[in-house]
């Protein structure tokens, strides 16, 4: 785990921001609507997410600590896969000029995500699709693939593990995937280190609350 003092503290550090709104929270420089949110509330009317994306999940927020540690380059082509929300498409694009692509199983994700990104003032193009159905032709059209608290389910394992080498075989430079510390998300570790040139490291976060999970990034050999 790292240690409480890092020895070298990341390059772009996350703005302050004042907040007026109380029912908008600031993490990582981006802004998250609370459950009280106007729009939120309004969305929450018409459209009902099925799949776990109904919330910012906590591993989000350790992706985004890690990346700054281990940034991204400018302009990349980012994909996050099982986007939820999207704070972390959202971050990237806000802080690394990402070209995102935000993924999920679930449409009904989407209009929450059109407007976290609305409040953040950022561009995300969403897309509904499982792992599986992914082409490698739309995976070599990205430079670096990011997703948190994806793999929660057995079945998942196997669709998340392809995914992986798939992308890495298509020309994706980057995989990045945090979790809370689930078997499954081990499992797809160990499957990953004996095949890749892969880094898994204990990751915990203060901000906006004590989060404590693991982080995966798999890179090509």
């Amino acid at each position: 785990m790292r240690g409480l003092f890092p020895k070298r503290l990341p390059k772009t550090m996350p703005a302050v921001v004042d907040i007026a709104n109380k029912n908008l929270n600031d993490a990582y420089g981006i802004l998250l609507p609370t459950a009280k949110h106007k729009d939120i509330r309004k969305l929450k009317k018409k459209h009902e997410p099925s799949v776990h994306g109904h919330k910012t999940w906590s591993a989000s927020f350790a992706l985004m600590d890690y990346l700054l540690y281990h940034p991204l380059k400018k302009h990349s082509r980012v994909l996050e896969i099982g986007c939820g929300w999207g704070p972390a498409s959202m971050f990237c694009a806000k802080h690394f000029k990402a070209q995102m692509t935000a993924l999920d199983i679930d449409p009904e994700v989407f209009p929450y995500l059109e407007v976290v990104a609305k409040i953040n003032k950022v561009k995300v193009e969403p897309l509904v699709s499982k792992f599986e159905k992914l082409t490698d032709e739309q995976l070599s059209q990205f430079d670096v693939i990011i997703g948190s608290d994806i793999c929660f389910w057995d079945e998942l394992v196997k669709p998340l593990s392809k995914l992986i080498d798939r992308s890495l075989a298509a020309g994706v430079k980057r995989v990045i995937i945090t979790d809370p510390g689930r078997p499954t998300f081990y499992e797809v570790c160990g499957k990953m280190k004996k095949k890749h040139k892969t880094v898994q490291e204990d990751w915990y976060v203060m901000d906006p609350k004590f989060f404590q999970g693991d982080v995966l990034e798999v890179r090509a050999k």
